[in-house]
């Protein structure tokens, strides 16, 4: 399989840390994402890397038994170890300073504790078999103040760190499941929802188990996964993975079911808003995207896998240290082992070989997999990195090899669009709050432009002009898909930028198709516009015609006439700007120098001539002598008449 089948694969630099040993224990803190090696208790050292951690913290501890658990506050403020299930130890964490530890037991009798989480830089919750309890540290006081707790039979508990929600299993069968919401100071008691467990016979006691339970924050919303593995009956469809919406307010709802169609052991990941599940027996992956559309039944929407199962790209690991011979070559890495541990959102950790890996989803693979080009648009505008994808989409839709048909392309112009439509608005709403035109309550945050919103800049860059130039495409193809282009900024009410118009304009004019450039313009299918007046003025020489039209729309326009004059000279269109001055009668007021310098700067001597006699015979007319007055400042103007034609080339007097 080459390079380009696979859509999956670890990330190039992972955190590489001691490999677990009987005297290395290896921690992870979903938190921080820090991966913690605890030699021998910590007496013979700690080595604490995280995924952005230039520099790994190394400490020492003093071995005061097993660890169980180790984390730091948010920031690396305070150190939390727990040794016993029924304390806690802290230290507050200073780099080559050795402090004193603190000890906090939890409250409730005979409870232990299964863990903590630290949910902010000095808040912690314990949670013990009986319930939980929420902290604030004062490292100042080496102590530990009760906020708030509350009990409740615990089972086991998840953590979600982006969202700052603790998920706790309660009941015998475990699958009553109790969320619990942190805040500056605050804990909050969300409603209790119900994990559906599959049917089974009443010989086989199910229970829902911490393996098959997942959080994840997937396009800004908090969900609970659960992996649900059907009984092998013969209608069994396979596995599936529930998706329960968990909201800060209101009851948790089942809104997604994802079909696996599978059974077997399976891991999840949530990456770029993807749901990844990983499938251990056949070593491949599937992605599924809760936005693209589903079959809904009612009540909850059911996803098949956006593409086939691949497997993640083959990862060689890189020979390290100064022992390495320079021709080893790297070793390949065991993709799908059983050692493998899964960590929300992206996170995958190797504590046998000592790596931590960020999992990634490579976009442009996906192009050739997803041949549906409506749904690939659909796919892509939702991802992180996807401007430089789509417009290659958009480059390989017009291409010979690979052409679309009219109607798909007219689609993918259209979600195009949309997006970029939407981001306008949002920016439109903003800077009238910010201009005091309007109130919005709450306020509103700045619009971020994602890499979803393709301009028609980014269009005409890297997609239509290089379309329009390939002479192989036949023109009527060119133009139908520039219109279209043109049609969809319409629909959404996009003011279509002059240089879409100009690239119309320029490949009519190419092929001769003179009559469909007058009807677009006559029907107002090409908006009016300054730059597009200028652009017909200059087409005079091919299309007669285009000097009338161009004066219309500028009379359309009620424009400044001296800065068409100004475009035009700075086009090097002196003849055009001339006609233009002279059809709205203004040609008796202008400079001659001004006419006279564009002349000559186009070094075509024959227009200079051409000018020049224009301004003679103009100032023949008004003065009665076709000399320049001082005041004209034309004297290099006539030195340079006189050198190029002589003297005998300038006009007469003319006397009654």
């Amino acid at each position: 399989m080459g390079e380009e089948d696979y859509y999956l694969e670890l990330c190039e630099r992972p955190v590489q840390f001691e490999k677990a040993n009987p005297v290395n224990c290896v921690f992870f803190d979903e938190a921080n994402k820090q991966v913690f090696a605890v030699r021998s208790g910590g007496a013979t050292g700690v080595v604490v890397k995280g995924p952005d951690d230039r520099n790994p913290i190394s400490f020492r501890m003093n071995d005061k038994g097993e660890v169980k658990c180790i984390k730091f506050s948010l920031e690396n403020k305070i150190l939390a170890v727990q040794r016993t299930s029924k304390t806690v130890d802290f230290c507050n964490f200073i780099p080559d300073n050795s402090q004193p530890e603190y000890t906090q037991e939890c409250k409730t009798k005979n409870a232990n504790i299964l863990g903590f989480c630290w949910t902010s830089s000095t808040e912690i919750v314990f949670i013990t078999d009986q319930g939980i309890e929420f902290y604030q540290v004062l490292p100042e006081k080496r102590s530990l103040k009760l906020l708030k707790s509350h009990n409740i039979n615990v089972n086991w508990y998840m953590y979600c760190p982006e969202s700052a929600v603790i998920l706790l299993s309660t009941t015998v069968l475990e699958n009553i499941l109790q969320p619990f919401y942190f805040r500056a100071g605050t804990m909050s008691k969300l409603p209790k929802f119900e994990i559906e467990l599959p049917a089974a016979p009443k010989s086989t006691k199910l229970s829902l188990s911490e393996r098959d339970i997942a959080m994840a924050t997937i396009y800004g919303q908090l969900y609970v996964l659960f992996l649900r593995h059907h009984s092998r009956t013969s209608n069994s469809t396979g596995a599936e993975v529930v998706l329960y919406h968990l909201p800060r307010e209101g009851a948790c709802k089942k809104m997604h079911i994802l079909k696996l169609n599978r059974t077997g052991k399976f891991a999840l990941n949530v990456v770029d808003n993807l749901v990844v599940v990983h499938h251990q027996d056949t070593e491949t992956s599937v992605i599924f995207d809760i936005k693209l559309r589903g079959e809904f039944d009612g009540s909850v929407t059911f996803h098949h896998p956006v593409l086939p199962a691949r497997s993640i790209q083959p990862y060689q690991i890189p020979v390290a240290g100064p022992a390495a011979v320079t021709n080893q070559s790297p070793v390949p890495c065991k993709l799908y082992s059983s050692a493998w541990i899964v960590f929300q959102p992206d996170i995958i950790i190797s504590a046998s070989q000592g790596y931590l890996w960020n999992l990634q989803v490579k976009l442009q693979p996906i192009v050739n997999l997803l041949p549906d080009k409506g749904r690939l648009m659909d796919f892509l505008l939702q991802r992180k990195e996807c401007k430089m994808v789509i417009l290659s989409v958009c480059s390989q839709m017009l291409s010979e090899s690979d052409r679309a048909t009219l109607p798909v392309i007219a689609t993918v112009f259209d979600k195009l669009n949309h997006e970029y439509k939407k981001y306008l608005d949002a920016e439109q709403s903003y800077m009238a709050v910010e201009a005091g035109q309007s109130r919005s309550n709450p306020p509103l945050k700045r619009p971020v432009r994602t890499q979803a919103v393709v301009d028609q800049s980014d269009m005409y860059t890297h997609v239509l002009s290089a379309f329009t130039e390939n002479k192989d495409t036949p023109h009527k193809f060119v133009v139908a898909v520039l219109m279209e282009y043109i049609r969809s900024l319409n629909q959404v009410q996009i003011p279509v930028q002059h240089y879409l118009h100009e690239l119309v304009i320029k490949t009519l004019v190419q092929h001769s198709l003179f009559y469909m450039l007058h009807q677009f313009l006559q029907y107002h299918v090409l908006s009016d516009s300054k730059p597009l007046a200028c652009l017909l003025l200059s087409l005079e020489s091919f299309y007669p015609p285009a000097h009338q039209l161009s004066l219309d729309m500028l009379k359309r326009l009620s424009t400044a006439n001296d800065e068409i004059v100004e475009v035009l000279l700075s086009k090097h269109q002196v003849l055009a700007a001339l006609r233009f001055i002279r059809g709205i009668g203004g040609h008796d007021n202008i400079s001659a120098r001004k006419f006279l310098d564009a002349a000559k700067q186009t070094e075509d001597n024959m227009l200079f001539y051409t000018i020049f006699r224009f301004f003679e015979q103009r100032n023949q007319r008004l003065r009665g002598s076709p000399n320049f007055t001082p005041g004209e400042h034309c004297d290099e103007h006539v030195a340079f008449f006189k050198q190029v034609f002589g003297d005998q080339a300038l006009m007469r007097p003319t006397t009654f």
